[in-house]
C-alpha cells in the first residue's frame, strides 16, 4: 500500500469532505504520497516533538487530530519552519483530521469515550454549524463521577476539573471532546446527569451550578487521545500496517 492510498482511505472513512466549515485544514498537510507505507504513527498534536519521534521511529505517515494549518495560511518560519522541515527531510506525510475525528460514530473521540464507558448504543448530541459532533446515552449501570473519570483515564495530571452540582449516581451522559465546555447547554436542555468534555471556561461555572448539572472536564489532550488510538488499531488490524502512538501529554 502506498501512502496516498492509505490517506485517501482514511479521508473516505471519516467523510472529511463533509466538514468544509472546519477551521482545520483536514487531510494531507505535508505529503510524500508515492512512498510505500511500511509504518504509521499517531498523535493528538502535530508538534516538533511528535514529528521528530515519528521520523526517528521510521514512520511514513503521522496521523494527528490537531495539525499544523488552521484557517488562514501562515508563513513557514521559525518553529513552524522547523516542524515542516523535519517532516519533509524525514519523508513523512502529515495527515490531520479534526472535526471528522470528533464526530465519527465508530472511530471518533466521542463515540470511543462512550464505548469505553460501556455504552452499547448512543445518539447524536450537540451541534456545530448544523452537524452533531457528540454523543449521548445511558451508561450500562449507574456510576459515580470518580468511577467515570477513572475509566476514561482522567486525573489531576491530565488537567481534570469537576463541577458537581447534580446527582451522585450518573445514568445519562453527553460527550463532546476538546474545548466544548460551553456545550453543557445541550446537556442541560436534554436533562442529562453529566456532561463530559475536555476543558471548561470560567464563565460556565455559574451555568452548571444554577442548573444543578454535573460537568467532567478531563483535559483537552486527554479527551482526544481516543480517536487517533482507534485509527491506529484499525490501521494495524485491517490494513496490516505496523503502527504506534506517540503520547505527548500536555496536562491541559
Amino acid at each position: 500500500m502506498f501512502v496516498k492510498e492509505y490517506t485517501a482511505e482514511i479521508e473516505r472513512r471519516l467523510a472529511v469532505s463533509s466538514f468544509p466549515f472546519d477551521i482545520s485544514l483536514n487531510g494531507v498537510q505535508i505529503g510524500a504520497p508515492d512512498k510505500e507505507l511500511r509504518k504509521a504513527a499517531f498523535a493528538v498534536d502535530a508538534s516538533f516533538d511528535t514529528i521528530d519521534a515519528a521520523v526517528r521511529e521510521g514512520a511514513d505517515v503521522l496521523v494527528v487530530h490537531h495539525g499544523l494549518f488552521w484557517g488562514s495560511p501562515i508563513a513557514i518560519t521559525d518553529n513552524h519552519y522547523r516542524r515542516v522541515k523535519r517532516a519533509i527531510d524525514g519523508g513523512l506525510t502529515l495527515l490531520a483530521v479534526h472535526l471528522p475525528l470528533d464526530a465519527h460514530p465508530l472511530y471518533g473521540n466521542n463515540a470511543q469515550m462512550a464505548m469505553t464507558l460501556g455504552m452499547t448504543s448512543f445518539d447524536p448530541f450537540g451541534e456545530y454549524k448544523g452537524v452533531s459532533v457528540g454523543y449521548k446515552g445511558h451508561l450500562p449501570f449507574p456510576m459515580t463521577i470518580p468511577e467515570i473519570a477513572r475509566l476514561l483515564g482522567f486525573s489531576s495530571d491530565t488537567g481534570m476539573q469537576v463541577l458537581k452540582f447534580g446527582k451522585d449516581m450518573i445514568d445519562t451522559v453527553g460527550i463532546i471532546s476538546g474545548a466544548a465546555g460551553d456545550d453543557v447547554e445541550y446537556a442541560i436542555k436534554d436533562d442529562l446527569d453529566l456532561f463530559i468534555t475536555g476543558v471548561v471556561p470560567h464563565e460556565v461555572f455559574h451555568t452548571v451550578k444554577e442548573n444543578g448539572m454535573n460537568l467532567l472536564a478531563g483535559g483537552h489532550y486527554r479527551s482526544e487521545v481516543f480517536g487517533v488510538k482507534a485509527l491506529m488499531r484499525m490501521t494495524e488490524k485491517e490494513m496490516g500496517v505496523p503502527s504506534f502512538f506517540i503520547d505527548a501529554e500536555t496536562g491541559l
